[in-house]
């Protein structure tokens, strides 16, 4: 069974993070250039939060907040879950749906940051396996295996 090991084997385990004291702008922006739907919050090496797309409209834009003023400690959100790299994808698909995420980090049970996966990893992965599976079949029914 896959786990979110081959996932970040196939990835890379770069992760980007953004202080909880940078400006809501700054953030959206480091988004923006990265094509990318969250950072990571970090405060002295450590997690303190995961800024999202939705946190952006739910207590930026919703509210009709300054983002240039703001900090990214008021939109954040502080409850993070997390699985670890041998958690298996069947297993992550099931957390993201169940709380509806599109981001999971990814750590192991000493806190260090292994990388973070999102709903799309999960659909790629699934995706080449489909297209793997299709052409073994398409092989074989063609007599070239």
């Amino acid at each position: 069974m896959p786990t979110v090991r081959d996932i970040l084997a196939r990835k890379g385990n770069h992760v980007l993070t953004i202080g909880p004291q940078a400006t809501i702008l700054d953030a959206a922006c480091l988004m923006n250039e990265h094509k990318v739907g969250c950072l990571l919050v970090t405060h002295n090496d450590e997690i303190a939060g995961i800024l999202t797309e939705r946190d952006l409209l739910e207590r930026v834009v919703a509210q009709c907040r300054q983002p240039d003023t703001m900090a990214v400690r008021e939109a954040m959100t502080t409850d993070v879950l997390y699985c670890r790299p041998h958690t298996e994808l069947d297993e992550v698909r099931s957390m993201m749906k169940e709380y509806r995420l599109r981001h999971l980090p990814v750590a192991d049970l000493q806190g260090v940051l292994h990388g973070m996966i999102s709903i799309g990893d999960l659909n790629a992965w699934e995706v080449q396996s489909h297209e793997a599976t299709i052409t073994v079949l398409t092989e074989y029914i063609h007599g070239r295996v």
